[in-house]
Formats: C-alpha cells, sequence, structure tokens
C-alpha cells in the first residue's frame, strides 16, 4: 500500500474514498473544510491516526479560505473550523491533537500569510511524519513476533487507517520485511466492516496470507489453537493503560486471556490522552442503519431499537504491552506510559 491514505496537493485535500473499498478504488478532493469534516464523520477517512493529519489540512484548507483582513479575524475563523471538525467523531483523540497542534501554530503567526503558509507546513509535515512513526512503531513491535506466528487482528489498523503504513499492520509487515513469515487471521468487524472491507483488501494487495472470520468465530479460532497472538490499533489510551479501540476488541481482548495468547496494541504517542480519565471518555454512537441493514439490503425489522456503539474500552490487565515509535511499554503502565512522556 504505497498511495496515500490522505494527503495534501495543489491547495487541496486528496483522500481515498474508503466508504468505496474494496470495490473501487475512488480519490475524492476537497477545497472546503467542512466537506473534509464530513468525510471524516460519514467515514470516507477512517483510522486515529489519518483523521488526526486530515483535521490538521482541514485546517488549513479554513485558513486557505478565510477572507481575514487581520489575523485576529482569521483565528476566529479557525476557532470555527477547529469546532466543526472536532465534533465529527469525538473519541480518537488524534484529531483533537491535529486541530490543536494547528490552531496554536497559527495563533504564533504574526501576518496572515505567514499564518496560511505556516499551517499547510505543519500539517503536510504532519502527514510525513506519520509513516516514519509507523516504521519505527513496527521495527519495535517486530521483535515481539516469531517466524510462523498466526497473528489475529480486528478492524482496520494499516496504512488506510494512518497516512500510510499502518499502526497494527505496519506491525505485521516489519514482521514480515524482517523475514519472519507470519500469517494473519482478519475479523470481519461489523457492523461496517472494516476488517473484510479494508484489513483483508490490503493484505491480499500486499501478498500476506490472510484469512478472514467472522467476528462471532474468534473465540472458536483461539480454543482450536489456530492463533497465537494478536495485535491492534488504539482510537486513544488513556494514562492507567485503558485502550478504547473499535468495538469488539474488548471481546477479542477476554478470549485472548482466556487462552492465554499475547494481546498487544500499537499506538504512537499522538493516541494517548494523558488529561483524560477513562471514565472521561465519550463513546461515539452510530446511526442505527449500519446495523438494521447491508447496503440497500434491509436486515432487521422496522422500527427495532438498536444500540450502535462505534469503540468499547479494553482494560489494562487484558493487555501484554503496547508498542509505540518509542518503545514497548509493559504493566504497570501508569508507570510505563508516564516515562514515554518525560
Amino acid at each position: 500500500m504505497d498511495m496515500k491514505t490522505v494527503e495534501w496537493k495543489d491547495n487541496s485535500v486528496i483522500m481515498i474514498d474508503q466508504t468505496k473499498l474494496p470495490n473501487e478504488l475512488i480519490f475524492v478532493e476537497y477545497t472546503d473544510y467542512r466537506d473534509v469534516a464530513e468525510a471524516i464523520k460519514n467515514l470516507v477517512v477512517r483510522g486515529a491516526p489519518a483523521i488526526g493529519v486530515s483535521g490538521a489540512f482541514g485546517m488549513a484548507l479554513a485558513a486557505q479560505q478565510s477572507n481575514a483582513m487581520t489575523k485576529e479575524e482569521l483565528i476566529v475563523d479557525l476557532e470555527t473550523a477547529y469546532q466543526i471538525l472536532l465534533q465529527t467523531r469525538p473519541t480518537a483523540v488524534n484529531l483533537k491533537w491535529g486541530l490543536e497542534k494547528t490552531l496554536d501554530i497559527a495563533k504564533q503567526g504574526k501576518t496572515i500569510s505567514e499564518i496560511k503558509n505556516s499551517l499547510i507546513e505543519v500539517s503536510k509535515k504532519m502527514a510525513e511524519d506519520d509513516i516514519t512513526i509507523n516504521k519505527k512503531m513496527g521495527k519495535n513491535g517486530s521483535e515481539l513476533f516469531q517466524n510462523n506466528d498466526t497473528i489475529m487482528t480486528h478492524c482496520n489498523a494499516g496504512a488506510l487507517a494512518t497516512v500510510g503504513y499502518g499502526t497494527a499492520l505496519g506491525v505485521i509487515r516489519a514482521t514480515k520485511e524482517s523475514g519472519k513469515n507470519v500469517k494473519v487471521i482478519a475479523t470481519e468487524t461489523r457492523p461496517v466492516q472494516q476488517g473484510s472491507r479494508l484489513t483483508a483488501f490490503e493484505l491480499k494487495h500486499d501478498g500476506f496470507d490472510v484469512s478472514l472470520i467472522p467476528d462471532t468465530a474468534v473465540g472458536y479460532t483461539m480454543a482450536n489453537g489456530l492463533v497465537n497472538k494478536v495485535v491492534v490499533g488504539a482510537d486513544r489510551i488513556v494514562q492507567t493503560g485503558h485502550v478504547f479501540n473499535k468495538i469488539g476488541t474488548y471481546q477479542v481482548a477476554t478470549m485472548a486471556k482466556q487462552h492465554g495468547i499475547p494481546f498487544y496494541v500499537a499506538a504512537p504517542l499522538s493516541t494517548f490522552d494523558m488529561k483524560s480519565d477513562a471514565e472521561d471518555v465519550i463513546i461515539e454512537m452510530r446511526k442505527g442503519t449500519e446495523v438494521t441493514g447491508m447496503g440497500d439490503t434491509k436486515t432487521a425489522p422496522d422500527d427495532i431499537n438498536v444500540i450502535n456503539p462505534a469503540f468499547d474500552m479494553t482494560p489494562p490487565e487484558l493487555i501484554s504491552g503496547i508498542i509505540t515509535e518509542k518503545g514497548i511499554v509493559k504493566p504497570p503502565y501508569e508507570e510505563s506510559i508516564k516515562k514515554l512522556f518525560n
């Protein structure tokens, strides 16, 4: 997957439309930050690192769009854009990280043209850094995996969830690149099928031995010895080591614990939230139609109540290690995570 999920080109933001995969590879182009906000909200772009960079690009677009005559007016326009972009996905902390970084840079600028240029430069650098960080993380994580391991992953934490290379899939890539033979089991990840549509697509495209399972077969697969390691990504990790990731991650981690299978999380430092407690994190609830049908086909009765959380929380006692660009942190997490940021 050497193509970029999101990039800045000719004062536009270019994205792969992930709602169309795996049937079509379509690139969309945005020149309005409000369209970037809609793209984040509607999963055209998804994955914590990718939406962090997309948010930064949205801020750069907002600066270009602004007709402000003074720095103060431009900052007001950017603060409006910040709020619109921030409200699209409340759980993944990378989005807030990308928005805050660009807004801080804007406030330090002296002139309108300086601010407009600096926001383009800083967001492009964030995109480049994302790939570099993922490769460092992959190299660190590859040490945890052995030749002939079969690795389970949930959702999509690959090149498509980042600017490129991936977090959890970056670790799997780096393991293969180090000369080890690995197989992958991908969960389908209902209800939006990020596992079957994106992870399976990505790994097959890149020549991996990958098998797809329904989410309900995680226990069967583990009980029958078909998997011996798990690695997933994260949308937010708080300082206690509680991990917020795609709905179903908690089930996979619980099953892994039951069967004595190491369960790893791969995430960059930008995914860590050192200010919030686990109970403060808002779990995004998505529309019921994601569950009551597939495409135009109805699969549930009319007017049925639906509970459709996008994320769940995995407690630290289920996690064998957290892989970052600075190394692998192990329990007790409160101490080891603090050390990462010192």
